[in-house]
């Protein structure tokens, strides 16, 4: 016949190991509602649906190699008159963002990865005809190389202050042309408007063309030198008001001694 003591302690024990159990699945209960209600909140997240060129397709798509997706920027230019155009309208180069970018390409002789030069969220500025164009969600993008962007920057609009040639690019500062000749005839603005300007004083430097082996060829030029590069070679492109040119290192074809 058990004692009063004996059974009591065996009360008191089968009292804890239910008020144990119960807590282990109230825990349970609350960590499964919470992971239940995580998966709600992440599910638009999976049904979100992509289109590419009118086409559903089954989630975002990702450049490869050295392309980068672009979303093109429509900037406001004043004419002479005052009146804001497009500066697509005129023959300049393109502006726009970065929405995504491959990893970069492999060097085909070396296998080096030769990392991309911009990342999302990046504005570069690239030839008016160059890259592929799409339509990516309702949007109009362009899939450009990233040998074809000319600089890029960070902020809401192009500065001096902001911009970065890519690679082997230089910026130029173009030297404004004279209306006048030695003999003292003047030449009208007018004859002088279609000139290409072929030489300046360098603004910016980029970092240099990388080698096979993953590293940067040195710039044949730095900043405040004075150069002349090879005709209709460069890229036009307007800072802040003032003319620059975008010429690669080599295109150029000497310093000038001032």
């Amino acid at each position: 016949m058990p004692s009063y003591t004996t059974l009591f302690v065996a009360a008191m024990a089968a009292a804890t190991t239910s008020a144990f159990t119960t807590t282990i699945t109230s825990t349970q209960i609350s960590s499964s509602s919470s992971s239940a209600l995580s998966m709600s909140s992440s599910a638009p997240e999976l049904t979100k649906q992509c289109y590419l060129d009118g086409k559903k397709i089954r989630g975002p798509i990702t450049p490869l190699g050295n392309f980068v997706l672009v979303r093109t920027k429509d900037t406001l230019d004043a004419t002479d008159g005052g009146i804001l155009l497009p500066d697509q309208a005129k023959d300049r180069p393109t502006e726009g963002e970065v929405v995504a970018a491959g990893p970069g390409k492999l060097h085909p002789h070396t296998g080096v990865r030769i990392t991309n030069p911009v990342t999302t969220g990046d504005s570069v500025l690239f030839g008016k005809f160059d890259g592929h164009d799409m339509n990516y969600n309702e949007e109009p993008v362009t899939m450009i190389r990233d040998d074809d962007v000319l600089l890029y920057y960070r902020g809401v609009r192009m500065t001096l202050a902001n911009v970065i040639p890519c690679r082997d690019y230089v910026l130029v500062a173009i030297e404004k042309q004279k209306t006048e000749t030695s003999s003292g005839i003047v030449v009208a603005e007018t004859v002088m408007r279609d000139y290409n300007a072929c030489e300046g004083k360098v603004a910016k430097v980029g970092e240099g063309r990388m080698t096979s082996t993953g590293e940067f060829s040195t710039p044949p030029c730095k900043e405040g030198d004075f150069v002349k590069f090879k005709d209709y070679a460069g890229n036009e492109v307007k800072i802040e008001g003032k003319e620059y040119c975008l010429v690669r290192m080599v295109e150029i074809l000497t310093s000038i001694p001032v």
